[in-house]
């Protein structure tokens, strides 16, 4: 049994984690989308649930289970695989997750996100979960943009990249069984959103679900980026168990008259 393992662990122990000074909890977000001819459909949800137990080995920070669906209508129907939520439903998921981590007596949340589409329905969730509980402080952390040299690997090939070198690489390094390497050099396909004024859906700037060059990967890319990946975040959630809000007010009390 590991102590970073929420869902290892009883209910004694996790009861116990505040009072020892442990009172934050990560909360690892992905998804189940098409990723091309050449990955497994569970990529987001491998990084996110592959880097955050390393990053809580890494912190002492508890690792709440992964949520493997998320906001992933912008692929369309056009190829099979994707299982996508709503913006709405997952605002409504994570927003009652983080009610009942603060039941449990934690005060710090680390949601940890791993596909682009979930920002905006998990920056809103934030935002609920702060207006309520007014001791919970919560960071929204995107995967792929954790450290500038974590944005820039993933940037390399495309700017509205997906399934490209850097996930393939990514996959070839923590988890070989979702990559079929065989395919990546016909997987090749470039960005066509360059200049727009819209944002489109996939089956409209892809022709087999990738934006980006996955003839590019290797597993030694991946090996390197993955490592960055980590410390990058282990380093932000360590900042994050230190920090304090710049003030104490309260959310709830108003100002005390002139």
């Amino acid at each position: 049994m590991t102590a970073t393992n929420w869902h290892r662990l009883t209910w004694e122990e996790i009861g116990a984690l505040p009072r020892q000074g442990i009172d934050a909890a990560i909360l690892p977000v992905g998804a189940t989308e098409q990723h091309g001819p050449h990955l497994g459909c569970g990529v987001d949800t491998e990084i996110a649930h592959q880097l955050c137990r390393q990053a809580a080995e890494r912190t002492g920070v508890p690792v709440l289970p992964t949520l493997p669906y998320g906001c992933s209508i912008g692929h369309s129907q056009r190829w099979p695989g994707t299982l996508a939520l709503q913006p709405k439903t997952l605002i409504d998921i994570v927003k009652q997750i983080g009610d009942w981590v603060y039941l449990s007596g934690f005060r710090r949340l680390f949601i940890v996100n791993s596909h682009v589409t979930n920002h905006a329905p998990l920056r809103c969730a934030l935002e609920m979960l702060r207006a309520e509980h007014d001791r919970l402080q919560v960071a929204l952390i995107n995967t792929a943009s954790v450290s500038e040299r974590v944005r820039a690997r993933h940037y390399e090939d495309a700017d509205d990249w997906h399934a490209n070198e850097a996930e393939s690489s990514l996959m070839l390094a923590i988890d070989p069984d979702m990559a079929r390497p065989e395919r990546f050099a016909a997987s090749d396909d470039p960005d066509r959103t360059g200049g727009c004024v819209f944002s489109h859906p996939v089956n409209r700037t892809s022709t087999n679900g990738v934006t980006g060059l996955p003839s590019r990967a290797s597993r030694q890319k991946g090996e390197q980026l993955f490592a960055w990946m980590v410390e990058d975040l282990a380093g932000l959630v360590r900042r994050g168990l230190a920090e304090q809000p710049p003030l104490e007010h309260s959310y709830f009390n108003q100002p005390d008259p002139l």
